[in-house]
């Protein structure tokens, strides 16, 4: 009886490789540096950059479209012959700022809801930076995204008046006061937005929300604003700003800065009202900020 044949073994074959890995000796650029890129990263995504061309149109469409809506003001001024724009620069903003939301209604989600559909969001806690650098790092492109929006054609306003040679001093001081109300539509709106867009990964949702909130609160106020006598100069009837976010920021300006002298022009009635507007916008934005660092500590 013959024995079994013994199995076969492969021959030790093992090579080590040296393929030249070698630790990294550079500099560690840390968290602070890790929070810029994710701001730049994150400005340019608002505008597109860095996206296919499609991802560009809307912002660039909008830009473009303010900028040459100021320069007809200017060139309609100058035509006229008029000694001060036909639209003062706050009043742009104003009545402008349906172009204004639909930017930050269509580009908020571009910076919350991408992260959370993709679930991207914990490859970033995995480098240096925490959840806060992470909200602040996106809550401050979205208001210098906003800031870039409005103060683009403040300035095409303003230089062009220089220009056209109408008052220098009191387009200073006019164009001055827009840039404090641009400043307070910008942290505003983008405290309320980024909340709301970071709530879905849905970027539809967080679009139409968004467009609910700012939008159909300004129509509401304007309603009721009319309702009850605004438009005859009724003092009471600018209380209905405490409704809308953008009629907070519009009203506080004009008592402010002492702007749309006519009755039927929005503003805080008193200095009391313009106190309680102020603490109001303050309230929403810190609120806001906060619950978005709440909603960040849980992913």
């Amino acid at each position: 009886m013959s024995l079994p044949p013994e199995p076969r073994t492969a021959p030790d074959s093992g090579v080590i490789h040296n393929i030249g890995y070698r630790g990294y000796q550079g500099p560690r650029l840390g968290r602070s540096y890790a929070t810029r890129s994710l701001f730049v990263q994150s400005l340019r995504g608002a505008y597109g950059l860095g996206r296919s061309g499609k991802s560009k149109v809307l912002p660039m469409l909008i830009l473009g479209g303010l900028g040459a809506i100021a320069l007809m003001i200017v060139t309609a001024t100058l035509i006229a012959k008029q000694q001060k724009l036909l639209m003062d620069y706050t009043a742009f903003l104003s009545t402008f700022g349906l172009l204004i939301t639909i930017f930050l209604a269509a580009q908020a989600p571009v910076l919350m809801s991408r992260d959370l559909r993709h679930n991207t969001v914990p490859l970033y806690f995995s480098r240096p930076i925490t959840r806060g650098d992470y909200v602040r790092a996106k809550f401050a492109a979205m208001t210098a995204a906003m800031l870039i929006l409005m103060v683009t054609p403040l300035l095409v306003l303003y230089i062009g008046a220089v220009l056209g040679k109408l008052p220098f001093g009191t387009n200073t001081e006019h164009f001055l006061y827009a840039l404090v109300a641009a400043v307070l539509y910008a942290v505003l709106f983008a405290a309320i937005a980024l909340l709301i867009a970071a709530a879905t990964p849905r970027r539809g949702f967080g679009v139409a929300a968004i467009m609910g909130v700012l939008v159909v609160s300004n129509i509401l106020a304007t309603i009721a604003f009319g309702i009850n006598g605004g438009f005859e100069g009724r003092d009471s009837a600018n209380w209905v700003a405490l409704l809308s976010p953008q009629m907070l920021v519009e009203s506080v300006v004009n008592r402010t800065f002492g702007l749309g002298g006519d009755g039927a022009v929005i503003h805080a009635p008193s200095t009391f009202a313009a106190v309680v507007f102020g603490v109001e916008i303050v309230t929403i934005a810190v609120l806001c900020y906060v619950s978005l660092l709440r909603r960040y500590r849980k992913i």
